[in-house]
């Protein structure tokens, strides 16, 4: 992947994540024991799996998880403010419908004294709320940890290329240096090649002429033997 697209998509999905995200408590009623019961909700994006991980630890905070496996989860001994009400319980549901991930917090009035259900009921609309903000904020401290891990991410093939770059630009140098060097080579062999062809034609003109001297050197002996031969 190029660097300049490594960027784009990086901006891309900055984008997508730029949306300002407004928690809202509603209240809602749900089915548990067979009973409608009231309670709030909080609607939130994203699938259920991603969601649930926070929710199981939040559920842990505000009571005694009794059983987390039960549909609803069942909730002792919350806990609101501070204040520890032994006899009250909670209940906890967590739905998924396409992107989006719906927590609910309810209660039953029987497991309620009657002065202390309504109390709760307004905790209960907090608590939803609570857990809708946190987890929309760490989705959000998700992403930023996610923008300035692939911020540095560039930032380092950027360097890399920088480096590339320097290293590139010290060959070139060091090849013109070397393409300088190899010109003046050239030419002086130029200079030179032309040099001994002078002097090879020179050389054959000397031999040419040695030979024509030999050949009337050698003449001019037979000359000389013939007169000899002539002297009585």
């Amino acid at each position: 992947m190029s660097n300049k697209f490594y960027v784009l998509l990086l901006f891309v999905g900055l984008g997508q994540g730029l949306g300002a995200q407004t928690v809202t408590a509603k209240k809602q009623s749900e089915k548990v024991k067979g009973e409608t019961t009231d309670g709030f909700a909080v609607e939130l994006e994203g699938k259920q799996e991603a969601v649930n991980a926070q929710w199981s630890k939040f559920l842990k905070e505000i009571g005694r998880v009794k059983l987390f496996s039960s549909e609803p989860v069942v909730i002792t001994e919350p806990n609101f403010n501070g204040t520890v009400y032994p006899k009250g319980v909670i209940y906890a549901h967590i739905f998924e419908s396409g992107k989006q991930t719906r927590v609910w917090l309810g209660t039953l009035k029987k497991d309620w004294e009657e002065k202390e259900l309504e109390y709760a009921n307004k905790q209960l609309e907090k608590l939803v709320y609570r857990f809708g903000v946190q987890y929309n904020r760490s989705v959000v401290q998700t992403q930023i940890d996610e923008s300035i891990q692939a911020a540095q991410a560039v930032e380092k093939q950027q360097q890399r290329l920088v480096n590339q770059n320097k290293e590139l630009a010290i060959q070139l140098s060091n090849n013109e240096q070397e393409k300088i060097q190899l010109q003046k080579s050239v030419d002086a062999n130029k200079l030179e090649n032309e040099s001994l062809k002078i002097k090879i034609d020179k050389n054959k003109k000397a031999q040419d002429s040695l030979k024509n001297a030999v050949i009337q050197i050698k003449k001019a002996g037979e000359l000389h033997r013939e007169r000899l031969r002539k002297i009585n």
